[in-house]
């Protein structure tokens, strides 16, 4: 399996078209006093788009992105890229990281460090990790794909044969959170002779749609209480990038302002920040996010994933939301069944309804169960202390 060396750089060209769309913006009205009501707050989403226009230097944040190994690997007629940094004690780990959605590789950049060199944050050397963060298919650097049908368990798939065939690694740990959940517990059902332990910062809503809701303790009812509200007031997006997300993908792929609306939105709505984005992100990492989404023109690859699950946009018989974005029952079930691989599950309090430890036991083998004390979706951005001490933590004993 050929394994190459890999390096961001992005056109100039490509850049100065961006500021050019950037500076010819049409922008929307609003209504007065309307905040966050609406969506996207008119106010804020312009000065991102001047920052972004006048004052961020993408140069800069390639450069640090550059500090991390890079390297693509063909897989199953993917170009599949991926940061791979060994760790710095004695026989370290291998353990593989998914982002999700609408973050990207770049969702671990803080944590990466953290798991690579404990010590020098505080911790153990005999608890470093080998790192390998890949880009999903449709993200970021990897290839988009071209076809049906990839969805959580071909990518679990793909990763599995980066970590086996492209990095020999007998056995490995790994983790997600969003998208990333669903494609780690599809490797735990898939591959479990390979898989050491897995761990998680959420447990996939989906799951409650294999349950009776008699079968249900009163904790797991309020929790899909909780679900369906959220649905009904924060849900439309994945409705419709799990039913036509070829729709949006037209807008937010032409327009830069567009893009970063979509996501800045969802990174304010999901984080533990009161309101107030940029006490969890400054605008340099919110934009390097964004920014590369706009180079690699993935956001419509990106939805996809929403859609591949259940391939039909069905919402299920009571039209009741389906998870991560996920179309119908069937989504996150493709191998079915109770994964037995240990799991670790990090619960951060501000995430999209945080689901009880009884329903997480349902599904999942939990070996270690944390109820953090803040943080929210992105946690290995917001709170990547936390979220590194407890995969060393979970890992220590499985190791």
């Amino acid at each position: 399996m050929k394994v190459e060396p890999f390096e961001i750089n992005v056109p100039e060209e490509t850049l100065e078209d961006l500021r050019e769309r950037l500076a010819r913006t049409r922008w929307t009205d609003e209504v007065e006093g309307a905040g966050w009501d609406y969506g996207t707050n008119l106010g804020y989403v312009r000065g991102l788009v001047e920052y972004w226009r006048d004052g961020f230097d993408w140069r800069k944040e390639e450069a640090k992105l550059n500090e991390f190994a890079h390297f693509k690997a063909d897989i199953d007629g993917l170009g599949v890229h991926f940061i791979h940094e060994r760790g710095k004690g004695e026989n370290p780990t291998p353990i593989l990281l998914t982002h999700g959605w609408p973050d990207s590789f770049y969702r671990f950049h803080k944590l990466i460090p953290m798991l690579t060199d404990p010590e020098r944050f505080g911790g153990a050397p005999a608890d470093s990790f080998d790192v390998v963060v890949p880009s999903i298919p449709g993200y970021g650097f990897s290839d988009r794909p071209k076809e049906r049908g990839v969805n959580d368990g071909k990518v679990a798939d793909i990763f599995a044969k980066l970590m086996t065939d492209a990095l020999v690694y007998e056995r490995f740990a790994a983790h997600g959170g969003d998208v990333g959940s669903g494609v780690t517990e599809e490797l735990a059902k898939i591959h479990p002779e390979s898989v050491l332990g897995i761990h998680l910062t959420d447990v996939p809503y989906t799951h409650l749609f294999t349950v009776s809701p008699d079968e249900l303790s009163e904790v797991e009812k309020e929790y899909l209480d909780r679900g369906y509200a959220w649905s009904v007031s924060e849900g439309a997006y994945a409705m419709l990038q799990s039913s036509k997300p070829q729709t949006p993908a037209y807008a937010l792929n032409d327009s830069p302002a567009g893009l970063a609306s979509w996501v800045v939105e969802k990174f304010r709505a999901w984080s533990d920040c009161d309101g107030d984005i940029e006490k969890s992100y400054t605008k340099d990492e919110l934009l390097t996010n964004i920014t590369i989404y706009w180079v690699t023109e993935t956001i419509g690859s990106s939805f996809r994933m929403y859609y591949e699950p259940g391939d039909s946009g069905d919402w299920g018989e009571s039209g009741e939301w389906g998870g991560d974005g996920s179309g119908g029952d069937e989504w996150g079930e493709s191998s079915g069944g109770k994964s037995e691989v240990p799991t670790g599950v990090a619960i951060f309090p501000k995430d999209i309804v945080p689901a009880p430890r009884e329903f997480g036991e349902r599904v999942f083998n939990v070996k270690r169960w944390t109820e953090m004390p803040r943080g929210g979706h992105f946690a290995a951005m917001e709170e990547p202390v936390l979220l590194a001490e407890d995969i060393r933590t979970f890992f220590r004993e499985l190791r």
